[in-house]
């Protein structure tokens, strides 16, 4: 498939390397945890997490206020204050 990136999972819905993102704020307790368990699963998958400040970006800000942390995959909402680690795995076809 053209412009796979060897050794990284394909998205459920792109067929594209999945792309992870973590909505998270600093000071937050939770969000550390989801994002040492996000790092570790993405790992083991080949993929990279990007880690994003809610309270930089208005937008975001409004939208999920204080319901941070969360996981999206392929832009989607996948979990929130935690990491589903099973249903990200299989998500991820693991």
């Amino acid at each position: 498939m053209p412009g796979r990136v060897p050794g990284r999972r394909p998205s459920p819905v792109t067929g594209e390397p999945a792309r992870l993102r973590l909505l998270t704020r600093s000071g937050c307790h939770l969000c550390q945890v989801a994002e040492e368990t996000l790092e570790r699963v993405a790992g083991e998958a080949g993929l990279a997490v990007e880690a994003v400040d809610v309270d930089a970006d208005p937008e975001l800000q409004s939208e999920f206020g204080d319901r941070v942390p969360v996981v999206l995959l392929d832009g989607r909402e996948h979990s929130y204050f935690t990491v589903d680690v099973p249903r990200l795995r299989r998500d991820l076809g693991m």
